[in-house]
């Protein structure tokens, strides 16, 4: 094991938790199985301004809809199909439809009509325009592009929408009624103590944070069992003493039960109630995004090849000095933004800042560790080309002005499995090497 560096076992211990009691992505959202759609429901640009003038002067949801879900969820795992009605509420109309190479159908949405706005706190506010972007941003020039494959072939959404992934009637039926879809609730298959997350990180706490910025390498790696994922992300967290973890959560992931191929997506994630609920995406409020240029779930590319050439993505979260609301920014794209007003512990800064790879091992009694890889597959050890960087780690500070990280503690639960290292360079900044094989004869 790498070690725990400059801090105390109290420190040590709560960080501990907090990375062991993630049960996040062990949830309903996690259990979905992508299936291609036959449901469409196009609206010609009249039907669109007069569906918003309906939305915005009238209820979300009539007596009689919240009647239907209520009938709905009591017996849609039974008859196992959803009324086009249902299927409306939950996959926002749209003004154009794009099928992905991969599959996906990316519907572009008008951005009021996002599932963010179906709270009145927020939809009475209505889109922000971005903040200032840090101080030292721009440092090494433009931005690389982020690539997705919905738009590869020069698709794109019209100004004043947004690309959402679609979710499907199989991916719903995965999930414990309509009313919680789209929302990951914590399971007890396993103890606080051996829940089925493994990690290997580098993190700071005990500081006040305004913010992250990172540089991750996009791989592809080999999930084995349903349920598993492997990931690559920036945490920024929110640890106030008496209440339960805030995170917003930003990188990539494979997770084939919840997408339905083993490609690299995209992806968000935040919880302000310590991984009891949360929300990946926009599968439910949460986020507000601003951009029609990126699709938070759909696949990413190129990526990685060992000893090959590298393909990475910068991630970026900020605090909004004027407004208090928690943005993001991929590549040269500012996404959106967590609103506050959910997050009231964010109100005033982050408390910890984490960097680096997790695994959901799936490992009942009696089985063999999961052979689902982190990052490249490969040890830390083997370094650049080989192994899984995060690179070019930094913080944000309370004049809104990025900083090195500086030295990062470290936490691998399983060394042997999946591992993690640190060091400095001139041009790389402060970075960690990470990932393993998982089960391996050394990985118990």
């Amino acid at each position: 094991m790498s070690g725990i560096v400059k801090t105390g076992f109290k420190t040590w211990f709560r960080l501990l938790l907090i990375t062991r009691q993630k049960t996040k992505k062990t949830s309903n959202a996690n259990k979905f199985t992508i299936m291609e759609s036959s449901y469409c429901h196009d609206i010609t640009p009249i039907i669109s301004i007069f569906l918003l003038f309906f939305l915005l002067f009238s209820p979300i949801f009539s007596a009689k809809d919240l009647k239907d879900l209520r009938n709905a969820n009591t017996t849609f795992h039974s008859n196992k199909k959803l009324t086009n009605n249902t299927m409306k509420k939950i996959n926002k109309p749209f003004v154009k439809s794009i099928k992905s190479p991969d599959g996906d159908i990316i519907d572009c949405v008008l951005i009021h009509l996002q599932p963010a706005f179906d709270i009145p706190i927020l939809k009475a506010t209505g889109p922000l325009d971005p903040p200032e972007i840090p101080n030292g941003n721009k440092k090494g020039g433009m931005e690389t592009e982020v690539k997705q494959l919905w738009n590869s072939k020069g698709e794109s959404c019209p100004q004043g929408t947004i690309p959402i992934r679609r979710q499907t009637e199989s991916e719903i039926f995965t999930s414990d009624s309509i009313s919680t879809f789209g929302k990951t609730t914590s399971r007890n298959d396993f103890s606080p103590s051996d829940n089925g997350h493994e990690h290997a990180i580098g993190y700071v706490t005990d500081g006040e944070f305004y913010g992250a910025k990172a540089t991750l390498n996009v791989w592809a790696p080999n999930v084995t069992r349903a349920h598993e994922f492997s990931l690559s992300q920036i945490w920024v967290i929110a640890d106030v003493p008496t209440h339960p973890l805030s995170t917003f959560e930003a990188g990539w992931q494979v997770a084939p039960t919840m997408y339905g191929t083993s490609s690299p997506r995209l992806f968000i994630f935040s919880t302000n109630d310590g991984y009891r609920s949360g929300c990946y995406n926009l599968k439910c409020p949460g986020f507000v995004q601003t951009t029609q240029e990126i699709s938070l779930g759909a696949t990413i590319y190129p990526v990685s090849t060992y000893n090959g050439r590298q393909f990475d993505i910068k991630v970026l979260i900020w605090k909004d000095p004027r407004h208090g609301n928690w943005w993001l920014k991929v590549g040269n794209t500012v996404v959106g933004y967590w609103p506050v007003a959910l997050f009231p512990d964010f109100n005033k800064h982050a408390t910890t800042i984490q960097y680096g790879g997790e695994v959901y091992n799936a490992q009942r009694p009696g089985q063999q560790h999961t052979s689902t890889i982190m990052g490249s597959g490969h040890f830390p050890a083997e370094g650049y080309g080989k192994a899984s960087y995060v690179r070019n780690m930094e913080i944000i500070d309370e004049y809104n002005a990025l900083k090195p990280v500086g030295d990062v503690n470290l936490i691998a639960e399983k060394p042997k499995c999946y591992d993690v290292k640190n060091g400095f360079d001139k041009f790389w900044g402060y970075y960690i090497f990470f990932g393993g094989p998982g089960n391996n004869p050394n990985c118990h």
